[in-house]
């Protein structure tokens, strides 16, 4: 595994897993069967209720606790600064671990308007040692901004919506400017639609992959840190093998260039989700 260096001075893999939807023993097996292959970042949230899944699956793996960035995210019901505190132990009671690597804002639902308040309780609680390295989800350049200026303390990631049809360049750039890593949720988009678009065809063929490496790689290559989910062991090892081989800029700047406004699931000027 690669990794990007954080502003925290951590360190975050530069592929994590995601586990959305992964649940029970069925789920279990799948995170473990990830971390086996080589995943070392696994993703989850309050809002998934599976962060007892993700617990189980490294209490059974074989890899180290200390090897393992488990990241986790508080829902938008909790922005409250107690509520907060109080749900990041009780998400650690529910995984079952004694830290988290990383936390994170999962939403900013500016209409509620207390996102500053859940960025306060994130420092304190990396303070009180909770977590490790502390960020948000979802946040626009304005939220950045807010939280920024409220409280001097800079995200040491921000995860959005990211894959060859929303690239999300403006905040990327933002991201980039101010040394915030971002991570991509959907890298893939859930979808075959965009292995059929015909550059990503011709990169495959071009370097022997398969169409969901070469986005991965592009991904990683934007600095980005692209977080897809599989329950196959084939599509596992697949979607971790990626670092063999190097897009030019042309062909990064030609992936980009499939952004399509209406492409993007969630405004999170507009998006709530408690």
């Amino acid at each position: 595994m690669e990794y990007f260096n954080l502003n925290d001075g951590n360190r975050i893999p530069k592929v994590g897993f995601g586990t959305y939807k992964l649940k029970g023993a069925s789920g279990v097996n799948a995170i473990k069967a990830a971390l086996d292959v080589g995943y070392r970042l696994l993703d989850s949230a309050v809002n998934y209720e599976n962060e007892g899944t993700v617990g189980e699956a490294i209490r059974k793996s074989s890899v180290k606790r200390s090897d393992i960035f488990v990241t986790s995210k508080l829902p938008g019901r909790h922005h409250d600064y107690k509520e907060a505190i109080d749900q990041i132990k009780e998400s650690l009671f529910a995984s079952g671990l004694d830290y988290f690597d990383m936390y994170l804002i999962h939403w900013p639902n500016p209409k509620h308007g207390a996102y500053v308040d859940a960025w306060q309780a994130l420092i304190d609680a990396q303070r009180f040692g909770l977590v490790r390295s502390i960020g948000v989800s979802n946040f626009e350049p304005d939220h950045l901004r807010k939280i920024i200026a409220a409280t001097s303390v800079v995200p040491a990631v921000n995860q959005v919506e990211l894959h060859p049809y929303w690239s999300s360049r403006d905040v990327r750039e933002f991201d980039d400017k101010h040394g915030i890593i971002t991570e991509a949720w959907s890298p893939l988009r859930r979808g075959n639609e965009v292995f059929s678009e015909p550059i990503i065809k011709k990169l495959a063929e071009k370097y022997h992959k398969s169409p969901a490496q070469v986005i991965l790689r592009w991904e990683t290559q934007l600095n980005v840190v692209p977080i897809p989910k599989a329950s196959s062991y084939v599509h596992q090892e697949s979607n971790i093998d990626i670092f063999d081989f190097e897009l030019t800029k042309e062909e990064i700047a030609s992936i980009c260039a499939l952004d399509v406004l209406s492409a993007r699931r969630f405004d999170p000027n507009e998006h709530e989700e408690m």
